[in-house]
């Protein structure tokens, strides 16, 4: 019931882009740490998989091995899809026997698509490519993943809920936009996204250093 591209870019950051049939897909689904990795689970999701990744990751292990740590102490791996990319850029995709319909996943340099329930075999390496020969911020990069796999089929279902989440040197993600139910829901991420890019500096900077931060440009702000 889900596609995802998890990525780390050139400049150390990390994103997830996702979107599923099912609600708030993200709130469960994508995990990102500054500085140590990223992680999507997924298919009969077990949400406290992600974390685990990123524990793994950040005690050490590359990405095959933090999921293969992650996913050996569920008992039912076998319902899991679980991806982590690690800081050298090294991606890892575990899909379990029991994943859902057309199922799979596709690695790249710096990045892996997954997904289960897809309308067809080409999604996900439609996804990957879009990603790796696309220009532009990494959200901007993610999005266009996303809509390649739309393009390619996307899933077999109709979506309704979507993501798009960056960590980069902030301990908290500096792009975390959900919509979590909705009838046209990477439409809305899109917008979603639009609206956010050109404000997301300032927000950091308000956040880091306040007295430097622009103004907030609005009634009562003047």
């Amino acid at each position: 019931m889900t596609v995802s591209l998890t990525a780390r870019d050139e400049d150390g950051s990390f994103g997830i882009v996702i979107a599923s049939s099912s609600p708030a897909v993200a709130s469960r689904c994508a995990w990102l740490r500054a500085g140590v990795g990223a992680s999507a689970t997924q298919n009969v999701t077990n949400p406290s998989l992600g974390p685990a990744v990123l524990d793994a990751l950040a005690a050490g292990a590359d990405a095959a091995g933090a999921v293969a740590l992650a996913i050996g102490d569920d008992e039912h791996a076998a319902f899991r899809q679980l991806t982590a990319v690690g800081v050298a850029g090294d991606a890892a995709v575990q899909s379990g026997s029991r994943s859902l319909g057309v199922n799979g996943d596709a690695v790249g340099n710096g990045c892996v698509a997954a997904g289960n329930l897809l309308a067809n075999d080409g999604v996900l390496p439609a996804m990957r490519d879009a990603f790796l020969s696309a220009d532009g911020t990494l959200e901007t990069r993610l999005l266009t993943a996303l809509r390649a796999a739309l393009a390619a089929g996307g899933e077999a279902g109709e979506l309704r809920s979507a993501g798009l989440l960056v960590v980069a040197d902030a301990p908290w993600n500096v792009t975390d936009l959900r919509v979590d139910d909705h009838d046209s829901p990477v439409t809305e991420l899109a917008r979603l996204l639009e609206l956010w890019l050109p404000q997301k500096d300032a927000y950091l900077t308000r956040a880091l250093s306040p007295e430097a931060a622009p103004s907030y440009g609005v009634p009562g702000d003047e």
